[in-house]
Parts: C-alpha cells; sequence; structure tokens
C-alpha cells in the first residue's frame, strides 16, 4: 500500500476544468481532495494566477514511479506544454511525498524539495490533513508557520469553487 500526496495547479484555459480532469483521474485512489485556491504565479511572474488544490491517494499496487507516471498522463491529457520552467501550464501534478520514500532521482525528487517553501502546497494540505509531517522535513503546520505572512496570505480560497 502506498500513500501519496500529490499537488495541482493550472493557470491556463479552463483552470477548475483541468484541476477537476486530475481528481477524475485520480477518483478510483482518491483519499481527500482539498478546497481549491488561487495564488499568484511563482517563479515566473508576468502569467496568469494559478489555481491550486492537494489531493491524497492510495494504492496497493502504485508505487511513487507509479504516481508520477498517472500524474505525467494526466498533464498530457490536458495538453501541457513544457515550454518554459515554471511556466504557464494547464495542468501542473506534483508528486509531493510518498510515504516515508526518498529519491534523488532528478526525474523525482522525494520528497520534492520545493515544498517546505511553498504555501500553494502547505495551505491546501493542511486544509484536508492537519496533523500531516512532511518526510525528513516536519511537521506541515509548522513548515507553514516558518512562511512570510505575505506569502501565506498571497494563497485565497475559492470557496465559489469545488473539485467534485
Amino acid at each position: 500500500m502506498s500513500r501519496a500526496v500529490l499537488s495541482l495547479g493550472s493557470n491556463l484555459g479552463d483552470r477548475l476544468g483541468y484541476l477537476r480532469l486530475a481528481v477524475e483521474g485520480f477518483s478510483d485512489v482518491l483519499v481527500a481532495a482539498s478546497p481549491v485556491y488561487e495564488t499568484a504565479p511563482w517563479g515566473v511572474t508576468d502569467q496568469p494566477d494559478f489555481l491550486n488544490a492537494v489531493l491524497i491517494v492510495e494504492s496497493p499496487e502504485l508505487d511513487e514511479w507509479g504516481w508520477l507516471r498517472r500524474g505525467q498522463r494526466l498533464e498530457q491529457e490536458a495538453e501541457r506544454r513544457r515550454e518554459q520552467r515554471w511556466g504557464p501550464r494547464t495542468l501542473d501534478v506534483d508528486v509531493v511525498s510518498v510515504d516515508d520514500v526518498r529519491s534523488e532521482d532528478p526525474e523525482l525528487l522525494l520528497p520534492h524539495p520545493g515544498t517546505p517553501s511553498r504555501a500553494t502546497v502547505l495551505i491546501p494540505w493542511l486544509a484536508v490533513a492537519p496533523d500531516a509531517v512532511l518526510p525528513g522535513r516536519g511537521r506541515v503546520a509548522e513548515l507553514l508557520a516558518a512562511l512570510p505572512a505575505d506569502e501565506i496570505a498571497d494563497v485565497h480560497l475559492r470557496s465559489d469553487l469545488s473539485l467534485t
């Protein structure tokens, strides 16, 4: 049995539709889906705002590579183009963590190295798992509390949007 935390993001086209595509693509293994949040872009800032969410998924058949490949298939289905690092995208599915698995493989770094500094992942994750722990880094609530207040304030709950 493996349990994974997946981060979803979209800032092109039907943003909510693309997030829903991912939820549907993981529906058979879905444990929890966070609310939807809207956030300013990170890295490359001259692009549209993102919708973000986190999924917790579980399967006896999938390992970390299985989660990655499944997410990549959904990105392809959403016609994602990888033209610019941190650039605009129809759908981004990041594997944040899989149980206590550690990976140094450049294709699948686990836990995802950007997680401790990204309120866009930490806030939705805490919404569905208040006691969550990022392996090797600590409690997600403490990681979030360590971020600058303005980064936390830039993550806006979109209670008018639903993933289902």
